[in-house]
């Protein structure tokens, strides 16, 4: 049975594909069975598993229906569930749709038993598709980088998370907070840490991810850090945190 994980947070450049690729990738390798469901147009955790341009989409499974085994990729890393550009329709495509907002987690009842863990990864926007992920999710994981604007927003998002548990997925809880982006060499990182440690206490997971030049190379190779340089700060940090999100059992 699958823990599904929603990696969300409106706000863009946070790292939240490179959270959910690197983290997908690590829990593979800590032998759990990983689903990567991309829902983001810009398509970019596909390409970071080096899928380029597959035959079937998201789009395709949820505006056409098509079944999810049909869609998946199986990569060196992980599964995957591709996006691509035409996803950005969808929230017009969709509209009309009866359960619109249901609509993965309906499609996802088919391989909920094939994996360990589901994780999707969210498009900066609280629309249709990040509804959709949160509605199909048990759990949402939030990347929040270590800058000035770090909390900006964040209050929507968790309104949001409210809101549909209070109507649409009763059952959704907050995994925990995961701090990104963090700069040993500034004091503001350090600032903005203690900040979101003091305003969320116990949520705030105990990893930080720091700004690391291996993460930022390795989806231009299209693989995660952890096969990029699996000796880098960056794939340690990320197989702590799958080790966390195990041992959580969120």
């Amino acid at each position: 049975m699958s823990k599904i994980i929603a990696v969300a947070n409106q706000k863009g450049g946070v790292g939240k594909t490179t959270t959910c690729v690197n983290l997908a990738a690590s829990l593979v390798i800590l032998k759990q069975k990983t689903l990567l469901v991309d829902s983001d147009p810009q398509a970019n955790a596909t390409s970071g598993l080096g899928v380029e341009k597959p035959a079937l989409s998201m789009r395709d499974v949820l505006v056409e229906g098509v079944p999810v085994r049909s869609a998946i990729v199986k990569t060196p890393y992980c599964d995957v569930l591709p996006s691509s550009i035409q996803l950005a329709g969808a929230e017009v495509e969709l509209v009309n749709v009866v359960e619109r907002e249901r609509r993965l987690k309906n499609a996802l009842k088919s391989v909920y038993f094939d994996y360990d863990f589901i994780l999707i990864d969210c498009p900066p926007s609280l629309g249709i598709l990040t509804l959709n992920a949160l509605v199909a999710a048990d759990s949402v994981l939030i990347p929040l980088q270590c800058e000035y604007y770090a909390l900006e927003g964040l209050s929507q998002l968790m309104s949001t998370i409210r809101t549909v548990k209070g109507s649409l997925n009763p059952d959704i809880e907050l995994a925990g907070i995961l701090l990104t982006m963090f700069d040993g060499r500034t004091n503001l990182s350090g600032q903005v840490s203690a900040e979101v440690k003091r305003h969320f206490g116990r949520l705030v997971m105990n990893v930080v991810v720091p700004r690391n030049v291996r993460l930022s190379e390795a989806p231009s190779h299209g693989m995660p850090v952890t096969h990029y340089d699996a000796s880098s700060k960056g794939a340690k940090c990320y197989l702590k945190a799958a080790e966390y999100i195990i041992a959580a059992n969120i």
